[in-house]
């Protein structure tokens, strides 16, 4: 039985190399790549240096959102549909976890409220949210003007601190109480919005995470098999 709204609590999960056993955000780069819709050798040393900005803290999220969304430039959602469900098919559901999805079984069960907050473009992860069966995402934003893609990013990316300011406002009309919030996370970069929720739980966490989560005490968890 689904709990009121005002006593559901909130689990909220990152989703590349949490949820994921794999990163959405560079797999599309390579995905692109197979497709030959890109230059091989460029794109695929950019997206690789991207990544290891990412993954040491230091990304330059703007920049990299530009590099990210130029390729689906002009083109309209209906347009794009076709690959981004090739895309789902030969790149994310490999990366899928039976125990990510027996966590967010566990958490439906008890009645909590899902979402998914990532850094990934909302262009790749809705998919995947969908495929998921979390109708809520917080993600950086493709802007579409005209029904088609500009290649920019409108809002605050959802990013480090910007995934506290994105969460805060979609909080702003909703009675969930972040002291009771639990939020699971791969990375260094979600220190911010660990460190603001209740339940911090730090999921096959890189090296400075896992460093962090031992020195204040946090619940460590892995999801890979």
């Amino acid at each position: 039985m689904r709990l009121p709204l005002e006593k559901q609590s909130l689990a909220i999960f990152d989703l590349d190399n949490t949820l994921l056993g794999g990163d959405s955000d560079h797999a599309w780069g390579e995905f692109l790549i197979q497709q030959g819709l890109v230059d091989a050798d460029e794109h695929r040393q950019q997206n690789d240096l991207f990544y290891a900005a990412y993954q040491d803290g230091s990304l330059d999220i703007n920049a990299y959102l530009k590099f990210a969304l130029q390729p689906i430039t002009g083109q309209s959602p209906s347009e794009l549909a076709p690959l981004q469900q090739t895309f789902l098919q030969q790149m994310i559901e490999p990366m899928r976890l039976s125990k990510a999805d027996a966590l967010l079984d566990m958490h439906r069960n008890q009645g909590d409220q899902l979402l998914i907050i990532t850094a990934t473009n909302d262009f790749i992860t809705r998919p995947i949210a969908n495929w998921l069966g979390v109708n809520h995402l917080l993600a950086c934003q493709a802007e579409i003007v005209d029904e088609c893609y500009t290649g920019r990013a409108v809002g605050t990316p959802c990013f480090q601190q910007g995934k506290v300011i994105r969460l805060q406002e979609w909080l702003q009309d909703k009675a969930f109480d972040l002291t009771q919030a639990t939020f699971y996370s791969d990375s260094c970069n979600d220190l911010p919005l660990l460190e603001a929720v209740g339940k911090p739980v730090a999921v096959d966490a890189d090296e400075r995470l896992r460093a962090h989560a031992h020195k204040y005490g946090w619940k460590c968890i892995s999801l890979r098999d």
